[in-house]
């Protein structure tokens, strides 16, 4: 089967800048499930839990009349912050279902 890699990145924060990500901050998702940070940063886990559903969708392809197609910015549940995400497609990998739980 083939799925996109993924980039998150902090796309701009509209409010309170309180957990100490700055726009471009970013995580990547390779290989179905590997969350790579880049070494010495971090990520959120408020912002984190409010992208995670929607990554398995973004990795596949999509019809291009879906929502999912068409968006893909994602909001940090904090209202004070408004933290905005942006997910990208980075690459298509080809991995074999049976390998993946």
């Amino acid at each position: 089967m083939e799925l996109y890699d993924l980039r998150v990145v902090v796309d701009r924060i509209e409010g309170r800048p309180v957990c100490g990500l700055r726009p471009g901050d970013s995580f990547v998702v390779r290989q179905s499930s590997r969350l790579e940070l880049p070494e010495g940063r971090h990520f959120c886990i408020y912002a984190l839990a409010a992208v995670l559903p929607l990554l398995p969708a973004k990795q596949r392809s999509l019809p291009p009349d879906d929502w999912l197609e068409q968006d893909s910015f994602v909001a940090c549940p904090d209202p004070e912050e408004r933290l905005i995400m942006r997910i990208e497609r980075i690459g298509r990998v080809e991995l074999d279902a049976g390998e993946l739980t």
